[in-house]
């Protein structure tokens, strides 16, 4: 991509494979994001950096943050991409965007209407899906309104190196990598292993985007997704393989959600059509990636 891309967000768990593979400006140094409350900071490195194309990572995304502070996840998610198009607006930008969403925002659908299509209706269940879906309506407007061009993204779970082990399958492999270093006692703990979900790896969801800012159609939301419904046990099961541990797999009853999704699944089907975009990268390889990762991490 040879036009001059301006990245939020570069610093988060997908921040880091974006730029490795898009050619892109961080919105401010990487040892000190804009912190996107702070409109004038982010009106500032918008101008300095004058982007003809936008990537919108930047958010808080853990859910369980978001029940802590609901006010902090709307004040970054909502009101912070709002300070993002007042400042791209009053800077001129003339450009395309894209707003990256979360297929949480899709809430809790039947299983008899999976997979998720971009037609089923949005019922967030968290804070953060709600600012999410807040944020994706107001990029949608703006996209009606304003001179510059706005695509939106659901994207469904992924994984891969560098992921938090806050999120699920990433805590497998930090643990595992804990136990087999010694460092923890063979005792895994989980949530529910029954709950499935559509994992894709993070490297084919970076693709995906630099595909939807270059061909998407401007006020249209894709899913970027892998099209297959895994369960996390069978996760953690490929993940026990690969590490050679014996460990006793133990159920914390503060990892379960409340009013948890059992069951997601997604059609890529749109963003196929509308860029050609298929997933690449197998699941084994993604699993692979994450512990190695995790087993590559200084021991604490």
């Amino acid at each position: 991509m040879t036009t001059r891309t301006l990245l939020t967000g570069a610093t988060g768990f997908v921040g880091p494979h974006v730029r490795a593979q898009i050619d892109c400006v961080p919105l401010g140094p990487l040892d000190d994001p804009v912190d996107l409350r702070d409109s004038e900071a982010v009106h500032a490195a918008v101008a300095e950096t004058k982007p003809e194309h936008v990537i919108h990572l930047a958010a808080q995304s853990f859910v369980p943050a978001s029940f802590d502070d609901p006010l902090d996840t709307f004040q970054v998610n909502f009101i912070g991409t709002f300070h993002l198009l007042q400042a791209l607006k009053e800077t001129g930008f003339a450009g395309r965007m894209l707003y990256v969403g979360s297929g949480d925002m899709y809430g809790l659908v039947a299983p008899e209407l999976l997979p998720i299509t971009e037609t089923c209706p949005l019922r967030p269940r968290n804070p953060y899906a709600v600012s999410k879906v807040a944020a994706e309506m107001l990029c949608y407007q703006w996209s009606q309104t304003e001179r510059f061009e706005i695509v939106m993204a659901r994207p469904l779970n992924h994984l891969g190196p560098g992921q938090s082990d806050r999120f699920a399958v990433a805590s497998f492999a930090a643990q595992l990598a804990a136990i087999k270093k010694g460092r923890q006692a063979p005792e895994l703990i989980v949530g529910d292993l029954n709950t499935t979900r559509d994992f894709l790896d993070v490297r084919d969801v970076v693709q995906a985007y630099a595909l939807l800012l270059e061909r998407g159609r401007s006020g249209e939301a894709y899913n970027v997704c892998s099209g297959v419904e895994r369960s996390l046990r069978w996760m953690l099961e490929q993940l026990l393989a690969l590490c050679g541990v014996d460990v006793e797999v133990r159920v914390d009853p503060r990892r379960l959600r409340p009013n948890e999704h059992n069951r997601v699944c997604g059609s890529h089907d749109k963003l196929t059509h509308a860029t050609g975009w298929q997933p690449q990268v197998p699941i084994e390889t993604s699993l692979r990636d994450l512990w190695n990762y995790w087993m590559e991490q200084p021991i604490g």
